[in-house]
């Protein structure tokens, strides 16, 4: 796991969100329990309420599995925060559609998976995703709660 930390990154879009923590993850079923141990220390650092810290480690688990099941590396993950609107950023970026599905995906029936994106939907403030050139980036913004 390579890791990159800014205390401030330049502004992509709309306000300022610092600090800012990139990684990139092996591309694997072990990425999400990673991602989701770097991300419950940075909201330890930012001193994030619990109730908000559990939907940002829920949402990092489900953007990180979906990306190692159903795309091609490489897997990049970044978090953010922006103070003036109380809401952690949270983007898992990957090489785009794989030809196959991975293979906890491929064993299961479909009534067991395919809900990551409802939970994301009801977990987060907004989600999205948008292409970038060679790769997809999946995006989500949870509201901190004092």
């Amino acid at each position: 796991m390579t890791c990159t930390y800014a205390s401030e990154a330049p502004p992509r879009q709309g306000p300022t969100r610092s600090p800012v923590g990139t990684w990139t993850l092996a591309h694997r079923p072990e990425a999400a329990g990673e991602a989701r141990k770097i991300t419950k220390e940075l909201l330890t650092r930012w001193s994030v309420a619990e109730d908000a810290a559990d939907s940002v480690l829920l949402t990092v688990s489900e953007l990180v599995t979906n990306a190692v099941e159903h795309a091609r590396p490489p897997l990049h993950f970044a978090l953010s925060r922006d103070p003036g609107t109380q809401r952690v950023h949270i983007e898992v970026s990957d090489g785009g559609p794989a030809a196959m599905d991975g293979d906890w995906a491929a064993s299961c029936t479909p009534d067991e998976h395919g809900r990551g994106l409802a939970i994301v939907d009801q977990l987060t403030a907004a989600h999205g995703d948008r292409e970038e050139p060679g790769r997809a980036v999946h995006w989500a913004d949870v509201t901190r709660m004092p």
